[in-house]
This record gives C-alpha cells, sequence and structure tokens, in this order.
C-alpha cells in the first residue's frame, strides 16, 4: 500500500498553491509568482489563489465559514506545497495575506505540517527581508506549524526589483537571482519530498 502511494505521486506532478500578498495586478510580487509558475512547469503545477476575496475573519463564523474560505481551505489541503510571496508593509506583511493565514489558522487548520516556502520582491534595499521574518514567526504558531526551510541560504528576498524585472507579465530576469532561486526551489522540493 506505501509502494502505491509513493508510485502513484512520481506519476503525478506536484501540485503547489501560491498566496500573494499584493492584489495589484502589476505588482512586482505578483510577477514574481508568475515567473515560478513558468519557470518551474516541469516540476510542478502552481496555482495562485485569490485571497482577496476572502471576508475578514470573524470568530462567529469559523465554524461555518464562507464557501471561499471552504475553497482555499480545500486547495491547499490537497496540494503537496505552498508558496507564499509577500510584499513588505510597515515591516511586516500585508493584511490581506494576514486575514488569509488567520483564516487558515482557524477550523480545518491546512497548513500545520505542510511543507510552505516564504518569497518576496521590493523596490528597497532589504527585500522584503523584516516581512518574510515576521512571516516565519506566524508560520510557528500553534494554528499554522507549517514546515519551512531554515531561513540561512534559502531566502527569495529580492532587493532592488526594478533592476531585476524586465517588461511583460512574468519579469524576472536577472540571471544571478533566477540562479539562487533555482537551488532554493530544488531544495523545497526536497523538504516536500520528505513530507
Amino acid at each position: 500500500m506505501h509502494f502505491d502511494h509513493v508510485g502513484e505521486r512520481l506519476l503525478k506532478q506536484m501540485k503547489l498553491i501560491a498566496l500573494v500578498g499584493s492584489l495589484r495586478r502589476e505588482s512586482v510580487n505578483r510577477r514574481l509568482a508568475l515567473t515560478m509558475k513558468e519557470r518551474y512547469r516541469g516540476k510542478f503545477e502552481l496555482e495562485i489563489a485569490d485571497i482577496g476575496s476572502l471576508p475578514y475573519y470573524d470568530q462567529d463564523v469559523e465554524d461555518n465559514p464562507p464557501s471561499s474560505v471552504l475553497a482555499l481551505k480545500d486547495k491547499i489541503s490537497n496540494a503537496d506545497g505552498v508558496l507564499i510571496v509577500t510584499p513588505e508593509y510597515n515591516w511586516s506583511v500585508p493584511g490581506v495575506l494576514k486575514n488569509a493565514l488567520d483564516w487558515l489558522s482557524r477550523g480545518d487548520r491546512v497548513l500545520i505540517g505542510k511543507p510552505v516556502l516564504t518569497a518576496g520582491a521590493s523596490p528597497g534595499m532589504y527585500g522584503t527581508l523584516r516581512g518574510q521574518l515576521h512571516l516565519r514567526e506566524i508560520l510557528t504558531s500553534p494554528g499554522i506549524q507549517a514546515v519551512t526551510l531554515p531561513p540561512a541560504g534559502n531566502e527569495i528576498a529580492i532587493a532592488q526589483a526594478s533592476q531585476k524585472f524586465g517588461e511583460g507579465e512574468i519579469g524576472l530576469v536577472d540571471e544571478r537571482t533566477l540562479n539562487h532561486m533555482d537551488v532554493v526551489v530544488d531544495r523545497f522540493l526536497g523538504l516536500i519530498g520528505k513530507h
């Protein structure tokens, strides 16, 4: 039975769900997620979830959440891993992303034990490092308990993004950044393989 399960997993392509913390259509973080979707399409299928349609978290309805919350939980539950791409707002994550994580931490806690990779891009010098540090703290909370790579050497924190993204929807063109991202993504896929 265990062998059959492993065999099935090898035959099907990995499925990842992306949560993008910026709602802006031309967001550099959305473009980063789209770059990853295109670049690694031979390694996994990446679906970008719509977290902008989620209502504000409300404890009064957490036991009977809205359909948009149930749909997101279902997608994450059935995914092999989660990619969270976040801008940095006031040294933290955007409210829309925190709202999604609050919903995911209640009721069916679908992120517990789920491999999660964080990434982010910004026009500034630090490439969302503070926001991602805060995000990592959130990911260790009791209702989430996601599994992540150790931070040292595994950061996808793209600084001075305007110099590293070209034209078009996908856009990340900086070869050094892409090579680093390739290494981190391969490590993350290895982490998924262990879980």
